[in-house]
């Protein structure tokens, strides 16, 4: 699954922030930051403002589960 985003959305480091995330996830802003709050979100770092790195999005993406009784779940 590929996104497009602008070059400036995504840092030289691969940080996003929370809108840029949301919208490579495709999902929104509310969701992604009830996700963070209830553990069931991709990684992200917080030093001062939250920030999600494109490799932890893109693992969170490939998760794979065999029922939706899973979601949620920390695999």
């Amino acid at each position: 699954m590929s996104t497009q985003l602008d070059p400036p959305d995504i840092l030289p480091d691969g940080r996003m922030d929370t809108a840029t995330a949301a919208k490579y996830l495709r999902i929104s802003k509310k969701t992604l930051a009830t996700r963070r709050c209830r553990g069931t979100g991709p990684r992200f770092t917080k030093p001062g403002r939250v920030f999600y790195f494109k490799e932890d999005l893109d693992e969170f993406l490939s998760r794979r589960q065999d029922s939706t009784a899973q979601r949620g779940k920390a695999s």
